[in-house]
């Protein structure tokens, strides 16, 4: 087909590799059904899907479950046009599609819904939509004359799709929820930072909201490793552009750990730094899920006063931030993992939420 690119497939060995290589020379073939290695090997009414967003995570998922990725053939003709077809039988299967809305935002956001479509279309039993990043997640409200509420605009899309359920992690806003008219699981990331946070074992220190919308989950966070929570009061002039303004507790004498769920420019991460810093606490840490890291972001952090910065791979790192030793990336599989296989087998999932 002209203007196609790259074949996006899991093979489990060399012979599946012939064999994927040889169905892809003949168009509209479908794989047969497989056997499958795990606890849900044997179950062929589930699947787990991926688009191109985050593969690794999707991969690492099916290895905490005991599947393997379904197979399925994404490429794009000359003009960038998505051309998407399932090498897979999903006809009354309970099927997952692992995808989060990261960079570039709008391709794989087109990319789910493309993916949803076809699923639907191919009779899928239930199709949930796994996103363990979701973007436009920042335009929740109508702060301002004349702007839209992004966040419920994207729910719509991917309900009226075809997505019958989604289990997401870290929304900017929890009541984004509200905005889906399908049931939503929200999990959070932040049970894997506390648990890497309590082995390094630091100290007493103090847990940092950089605003006031995150201080639910810093306050979590500081339940969890019995420490004092403090709040920088930042005003936003313009987007991506924050300032600073004052800290509200007290941080002298002790490390500091920032709590967000986003790392976008790194602009705040920084100037919140230099705040704690200023206000006498001894070195500062951050934790984030999502590690969006946009423009200048790596560099700001290579050269702010930092020691570490720990996130979790719910979007893939860019090769700059992948070498830079102050970021350390912690994986969400199993969580997600324990999330997808507790929603298939229609048990309660309510212990992942915290």
């Amino acid at each position: 087909m002209k203007g196609e690119s790259t074949v996006l497939t899991v093979p489990a060995s060399q012979q599946e590799v012939e064999s994927v290589a040889q169905e892809l020379a003949t168009p509209g073939k479908v794989k047969p059904e497989r056997k499958r290695a795990g606890r849900l090997s044997e179950d062929k009414r589930f699947k787990i899907f991926a688009g191109s967003a985050n593969r690794k995570l999707a991969e690492g998922i099916c290895a905490h479950v005991g599947v393997q990725l379904g197979e399925s053939k994404l490429q794009r003709f000359a003009d960038g046009e998505i051309y998407f077809q399932l090498l897979e039988n999903v006809r009354g299967v309970d099927v997952f599609i692992v995808q989060p809305t990261c960079f570039p935002v709008d391709q794989h956001l087109v990319e789910l819904l493309i993916m949803i479509d076809a699923l639907k279309r191919a009779s899928a039993r239930r199709i949930t939509t796994v996103i363990p990043y979701y973007g436009y997640a920042r335009q929740d409200r109508k702060d301002k004359p004349r702007v839209p509420v992004s966040s419920k605009l994207i729910a719509d899309l991917l309900t009226t799709a075809g997505a019958n359920r989604a289990l997401v992690v870290d929304l900017h806003a929890p009541q984004i929820q509200g905005y889906f008219n399908i049931p939503v699981d929200h999990l959070y990331g932040a049970p894997v930072m506390v648990e890497y946070f309590q082995k390094k074992n630091l100290g007493p220190m103090t847990i940092v909201s950089p605003d006031a919308g995150g201080v639910e989950r810093a306050r979590y966070f500081a339940k969890k490793i019995d420490a004092p929570l403090a709040i920088v009061d930042k005003r936003r002039i313009d987007v991506n552009v924050s300032e600073v303004m004052h800290l509200i507790g007290d941080v002298a004498g002790r490390p500091a750990l920032v709590i967000d769920d986003i790392i976008d420019t790194a602009g705040t991460l920084v100037k919140t730094a230099e705040a704690l810093l200023e206000h006498g606490a001894t070195k500062v840490y951050a934790a984030c899920t999502h590690p969006v890291l946009s423009g200048p972001a790596v560099e700001r952090i290579k050269d702010s006063k930092i020691e570490e910065v720990v996130v979790a791979d719910s979007v893939p790192l860019s090769d700059e931030a992948k070498k830079l030793s102050k970021i350390k990336a912690l994986s969400v599989a199993p969580l997600l993992a324990r999330g997808i296989q507790s929603i298939h087998e229609e048990t309660s999932i309510s212990e992942l939420f915290t």
